[in-house]
């Protein structure tokens, strides 16, 4: 969209609409997709850099709100890639509950301030070199610890199938 047509959309002034591009563009959340010529000036058309932005301030995760209306969002995914489940407010919060379950039993958080420090690699393989490092730093009673969960998880998941389709 054009500065204009933001504005319009949302209701303010294209000049503040402009600063936040501007802000946007610097922080690379946005980027021009493409440039017309009307009489002579130039309106510029404008798109985000990724499909989804996730922003959290603070520790998102120990919202439980948050942590079931995220639970919910990827049940409905799920759905859309073709599994049919039946699930209700309880189904999700024990979810919820035992996905908490395996973020606090083998303390990745301890890795959260060296991860940050790691700006030479992208997102994709921060979240392998946590995985690693939690193998690598787990005791064999938290591994297990955590495949326990991991079933408990993955049978509460596989009852929220469908069976009547």
């Amino acid at each position: 969209m054009t500065v204009s047509q933001i504005s319009a959309e949302l209701n303010i002034t294209p000049q503040a609409v402009y600063h936040h591009i501007k802000k946007l563009q610097t922080a690379e959340m946005v980027e021009v997709s493409r440039e017309e010529r009307i009489g002579h000036l130039i309106e510029s058309y404008y798109r985000t850099t990724a499909e989804a932005f996730i922003c959290s301030v603070g520790n998102a995760s120990s919202n439980p709100e948050f942590a079931r209306e995220q639970m919910k969002n990827v049940l409905k995914a799920l759905q859309k890639l073709g599994f049919t489940l039946k699930y209700d407010e309880d189904k999700v919060s024990q979810l919820v509950g035992l996905q908490r379950a395996l973020q606090e039993c083998c303390g990745a958080q301890k890795f959260d301030d060296a991860l940050s420090e790691l700006n030479d690699v992208d997102f994709v393989t921060k979240q392998t070199v946590l995985e690693y490092a939690e193998l690598l730093s787990s005791s064999n009673k938290e591994f297990n610890e955590q495949q326990e969960i991991r079933k408990k998880f993955k049978d509460l998941l596989v009852s929220l199938i469908n069976k009547e389709h």
